[in-house]
């Protein structure tokens, strides 16, 4: 049976609906796609549908369970949020806020009841998240609350590259006053997990540096010796095949060569600058160590584009095709599943 995948619209002012649309016609028809339900409002996706001139069917439906093998025309939607008035494009309100959220909230919830095989998610905007009085860094944080805590992490998925990363969304600084030993010992341990639960057997793991040539043996900054690489030697007497610290501008680039199997980055635009430069249009998100898969767009909520009917949908196509590859057997993974061959997930 074919998978059944949920997918949010992301924040209705944004691109989210408009890349969802798209990406669900051609996702549709293929001989893999998987089943798919909208979680939103039906007068987003009417509204959208107008504005470009997208012939679709909408069905809505009361329960997942209503959901069918439908032609690429037809949107299945599962109505999560409250009505959205006065739609415009850009703007950011607090009730667009509150929908985007409540999307991913019922997505998450019916996750955990095993109602939906995995979740995709399009972008929100978290100023608009912050004006409907949603305090989190973004959705890896609101879904990790809510599938009951534990150490989470954002992994980037570009072909053979896979970028976690250490620290997220918070300003450089604090980002690298919080690194320490423990830290990463725990998140290579995460990336290692996770690895292997997409079906890499024996994970080659690799850590970038802190600094300039990963420190050149001192001369450009400490941190890398006292901080790194204790972590590493942890990390290999724990069993693990791991790496470094390596310097980061080279390390990407090995990595996508196929040398390492994953890359644990130290902070955000670290791990996420090389992935973007090389493969923004096919690059997706997953949560590691999450309980359920939700697998999400690489790329912002648009707000520049948003309404021009401009937005390219590869990204969402790319995270359609990831999920519906790793949910049949996701949570099985973990405890020794036949793995899926790593050359065509995303």
């Amino acid at each position: 049976m074919r998978p059944r995948l949920g997918v949010t619209l992301g924040d209705p002012a944004g691109v989210g609906p408009e890349v969802v649309l798209k990406a669900l016609r051609l996702h549709g028809a293929e001989p893999d796609a998987a089943r798919v339900v909208v979680l939103g409002d039906r007068g987003t996706l009417e509204h959208y549908c107008n504005l470009y001139g997208l012939p679709a069917a909408i069905r809505e439906i009361r329960s997942v369970d209503d959901a069918v093998d439908a032609d690429p025309g037809t949107i299945q939607l599962l109505p999560a949020s409250q009505p959205i008035r006065n739609l415009r494009p850009g703007e950011i309100r607090a009730d667009y806020g509150a929908a985007a959220a409540a999307a991913l909230t019922e997505g998450g919830r019916l996750c955990a009841a095993g109602r939906l095989d995995g979740l995709v998610t399009a972008p929100v905007h978290k100023s608009a998240l912050r004006l409907a009085g949603i305090h989190v860094e973004g959705q890896t944080e609101l879904l990790g609350e809510l599938w009951g805590g534990g150490l989470y992490g954002m992994l980037v998925v570009a072909d053979v590259l896979r970028v976690l990363l250490l620290t997220r969304h918070m300003p450089l600084r604090a980002a690298l006053d919080s690194v320490s030993t423990s830290g990463v010992v725990q998140h290579l341990e995460l990336l290692d997990r996770t690895l292997r639960r997409m079906g890499i057997t024996k994970p080659r793991v690799a850590l970038a540096g802190f600094n300039p040539h990963a420190g050149e043996g001192g001369m450009f900054g400490s941190e890398d010796a006292t901080l790194l690489e204790p972590a590493v030697v942890r990390a290999r007497s724990l069993g693990l095949d791991a790496h470094g610290p390596l310097p980061a501008d080279s390390l990407f680039g090995r990595a996508a060569r196929g040398e390492f199997d994953g890359v644990l980055a130290l902070y955000h635009d670290q791990g996420l600058i090389p992935v973007k430069a090389v493969a923004f249009d096919r690059a997706v998100t997953i949560i590691a160590g999450a309980p359920h898969l939700r697998v999400s767009v690489i790329h912002g909520a648009g707000f520049d584009r948003a309404g021009q009917n401009r937005a390219d949908a590869t990204n969402v196509l790319a995270a359609l095709r990831t999920a519906a590859k790793l949910a049949p057997s996701w949570s099985l993974r973990a405890e020794g599943a036949a793995p899926v061959p790593t050359n065509q997930i995303g």
